[in-house]
């Protein structure tokens, strides 16, 4: 199964390659909203709503990147990969893929954010590493809620409702995070939370792999 999750990573890639339009999409979206909070809030913006207001930047950035997991994918491609592959090789992949594209888009985004907000983190890695792991996290979430809204109409809007629920716990213990760090908290002050979102993430992943197997058969 490594040899199929490898597959479709790489087939994932070239397609993001050829069509440029779905990434810079995403990107514009990032940078116009960072613009725009940056107009509203320059100057009266204080630490903690610095903090919430970037998760919450991140956490629409990354359902826009998402949604088009498995809602562009055809029916006659779906039925061809079912011939061909594993349905965890398929969900194990878009999700390794979704987190490689949204972690290159929170990095970005930060920077960006920074440029324009201001930098308060005193603690940079552990700010970072709690980004990356937030974004995998919301990629195992949203990559299977993915599936399950290619399933019926109003695809943006049933992923918007079954994504919230989902992705609040996480996001309530990356936002904890995210404050300490800035605060210039240590990395080991902060490791009981971040073994809370390491969880969250295997407890996510285990349920796609079981779940997602029955969207597949559909």
């Amino acid at each position: 199964m490594p040899g199929e999750i490898n597959t479709m990573i790489r087939k994932e890639l070239t397609l993001e390659w050829r069509q440029k339009f779905a990434f810079n999409g995403v990107l514009l979206y990032l940078v116009s909203t960072v613009f725009v909070c940056y107009l509203s809030f320059s100057g009266i913006i204080d630490v903690p709503t610095w903090n919430s207001l970037f998760w919450v930047i991140m956490l629409f950035a990354a359902i826009n990147a998402s949604l088009k997991s498995f809602i562009q994918e055809r029916d006659g491609r779906l039925l061809y990969y079912y011939t061909l592959l594993k349905p965890q090789a398929v969900i194990n992949a878009k999700i390794v893929y979704n987190a490689l594209l949204m972690t290159t888009l929170s990095l970005t985004g930060l920077f960006v954010y920074i440029a324009f907000l201001g930098n308060p983190v005193q603690n940079p890695v552990l700010f970072i590493f709690n980004l990356v792991l937030g974004v995998i996290g919301f990629s195992s979430v949203l990559s299977m809620v993915s599936a399950i809204a290619s399933k019926a109409r109003n695809n943006f809007t049933l992923m918007a409702v079954l994504s919230f629920p989902l992705v609040l716990p996480l996001l309530l213990v990356l936002i904890r995070v995210s404050a300490a760090a800035i605060d210039g908290a240590a990395l080991r002050e902060q490791a009981p939370n971040l073994l809370v979102v390491l969880l969250l993430i295997a407890i996510t992943m285990v349920l796609s792999n079981i779940l997602f197997p029955y969207i597949w058969k559909e």
